[in-house]
């Protein structure tokens, strides 16, 4: 006798009830991106309903986020001046440093993540010191200066650090240098698989952070590669990392499901720019249903075994949970 799977679907509660993957608001982190100067809340073109802002619009931003019931954020700087080493990003009056203590006293119950990497905050755009002679980061130089802008997020209050820039040894650096600190209970989120991609073409715009010559091939993993996608994120998971990520999202899914296996640790996605901005453009031009097509995306990402999804499309992926609740 062949089964009646059906049985179990034309009943929309009991399809409620025997639903295997659920996203729920708690799994999303909120991107921001912070400058200098007051009243600031400038709209990216190429990411509709994504903003550049000022700490003081940042702090109202929160409000609303919790409202939402959305509690965790990573931070993106936008400096006023750069330079060859990302000097801003290594001040404890640099841009993230102050978006930190400047959020954490107006809503110490937000769960402030920051983004660790030097790519917006060098005049050249890579994510760490220029080796001059192969023109490509030199990372173990990366690596001195990356413990100290980890120790300067941590005093600053800063609840996780996320470290972006794929520099090999990076965990381990950053665990002994926030060990040496004090701060040995600081977790540490790893963008242990990120990809040289093309999906991250509209963040460049928001985060000023467009690469002045070549690429980050060098340092970022080749698409192509699921082996050596592995092997990134077993190694940072030995070296002490917390939370491991797949960046991006959507076109790597196989890779999420074959990590989460693979690891102990909880899985993130970073669902990046270019994935959001294709849905907004394609709901924009009513080419899809585009409230839909967001939950199913995000769907796919839980289904994958992400448990941490860092988004744009938070706040409308919060009402829309909220609608649906109703």
């Amino acid at each position: 006798m062949f089964q009646r799977f059906r049985r179990t679907r034309l009943n929309k509660n009991l399809r409620s009830l025997v639903r295997e993957t659920h996203v729920r608001v708690d799994d999303f982190i909120y991107p921001l991106f912070i400058r200098s100067g007051e009243n600031i809340k400038t709209e990216v073109a190429s990411m509709p309903g994504v903003y550049q802002m000022s700490i003081d619009v940042a702090i109202a931003e929160c409000e609303e986020l919790k409202s939402l019931g959305i509690y965790s954020i990573i931070l993106f700087g936008i400096p006023d001046t750069k330079d060859s080493i990302g000097s801003d990003s290594l001040c404890e009056h640099g841009i993230i440093a102050s978006s930190v203590r400047a959020i954490k006293a107006a809503h110490p119950d937000m769960f402030v993540v920051t983004d660790l990497c030097f790519c917006e905050y060098t005049d050249h755009g890579h994510c760490g010191i220029i080796d001059e002679v192969h023109q490509t980061v030199d990372n173990d130089a990366t690596l001195e200066i990356s413990g100290e802008q980890a120790v300067i997020h941590a005093k600053a209050g800063a609840d996780m650090i996320a470290p972006s820039g794929m520099m090999d040894g990076i965990i381990e650096v950053l665990r002994d240098s926030l060990d040496k600190a004090g701060y040995e209970n600081l977790p540490i989120m790893s963008y242990s698989t990120k990809f040289a991609s093309g999906y991250y073409g509209p963040f460049r715009d928001v985060a000023e952070s467009t690469p002045s010559f070549g690429d980050r091939a060098t340092y970022q993993m080749d698409p192509a590669n699921r082996r050596e996608a592995i092997a990134e994120s077993v190694s940072d998971a030995m070296q002490g990392a917390d939370i491991l990520m797949v960046k991006p999202a959507l076109a790597y899914l196989d890779l999420v499901r074959e990590i989460k296996d693979a690891t102990s640790q909880p899985m993130a996605v970073y669902n990046v720019s270019g994935e959001y901005a294709m849905l907004k453009h394609a709901g924009n031009a009513n080419l899809i249903d585009y409230d839909r097509v967001v939950m199913e995306t995000m769907i796919a990402f839980k289904r994958a075994g992400a448990d941490i999804i860092i988004s744009y499309h938070a706040k409308e992926v919060a009402k829309l949970l909220l609608a649906s609740s109703k």
